[in-house]
């Protein structure tokens, strides 16, 4: 796969960025944005049990535009290996005039798989059933996230059975954007059965074991192949490769040629945004 060289592109992101400022001065932005904190994504009605753990870990932070309707969202999964993390807006997402959904979820070892697995779904739902109460479209709904968020984001866009039991069809997803999460099993996943991380594995819980045809489009982030996390481009190569393959015809694969795990977000998020306007606007 050629890599791309996107510092023309980041110039062209943070150059513009100014002419869509809609945030307030409350957050540190303009008067023309709201924001909605720690909103529990799950309750009684779909859940029988609600933990004190679940209660704590399962909530969302929503940041939309307060003047416009119709706008576009995108969901965004914080990473931490499956171990740690808070919910956050990613700042180069921000400014854009469509709305982030920052979701926190349950943490291994406290939670076991699929339980994380599970909180994105019900997190991708709960936005799905209340997006156009904030003047949102839930026909234009993204999801994102990086490293974990990354994995998060791929397995419930691509087994629709997590975001069935929510009532919600994982193609009515608008696209699904990864920043350099993991396609094969996840490393916690492997930790929590006693493997190490040197043996990779693809089962149910690996995204390449779920790649089909009739998905939603899938951007495919990561950084540079020699110096990302191990494997990690191959990974995403393995999956976008396995997805043409199977006959889907909207899989792209970026590398980040000079970016490490790390600070491929910045610029990932760049992408995440380019490619989200190409959908609007198609």
């Amino acid at each position: 796969m050629t890599k791309w060289i996107t510092i023309a592109l980041i110039i062209v992101c943070c150059g513009t960025s100014n002419q869509h400022s809609l945030y307030s001065e409350e957050t540190g932005n303009s008067a023309e944005t709201i924001i909605v904190k720690d909103i529990p994504y799950r309750d009684h009605k779909t859940n029988k049990v609600l933990t004190e753990y679940m209660q704590e870990r399962c909530r969302l932070d929503v940041e939309y535009p307060s003047n416009d309707a119709g706008f576009a969202t995108i969901v965004w999964f914080h990473g931490g290996g499956l171990k740690s993390g808070e919910r956050s807006f990613p700042e180069r997402l921000r400014n854009h005039g469509i709305a982030i959904v920052a979701v926190n979820y349950r943490l291994f070892p406290k939670a076991k798989n699929p339980d994380f697995i599970d909180d994105a779904a019900a997190a991708v739902a709960w936005t799905f059933k209340n997006i156009e109460s904030y003047g949102g479209d839930s026909q234009k709904i993204f999801i994102s996230g990086h490293s974990a968020g990354g994995y998060l984001t791929s397995m419930i866009g691509l087994d629709p059975s997590y975001l069935k039991v929510y009532g919600i069809e994982a193609n009515a997803i608008a696209g699904l954007l990864p920043l350099s999460g993991q396609t094969i099993t996840h490393t916690t996943i492997r930790e929590e059965r006693g493997l190490p991380r040197s043996q990779p594995i693809s089962d149910k819980f690996a995204p390449i074991f779920h790649n089909r045809k009739d998905c939603p489009p899938l951007i495919l982030i990561t950084g540079d192949r020699e110096l990302e996390l191990w494997g990690r481009y191959e990974e995403n190569a393995l999956l976008a490769r396995l997805m043409k393959e199977a006959g889907h015809q909207q899989t792209k694969l970026y590398e980040l040629d000079g970016f490490n795990h790390g600070t491929m977000v910045n610029p990932g998020c760049d992408l995440v945004l380019v490619e989200i306007k190409k959908f609007l606007d198609d």
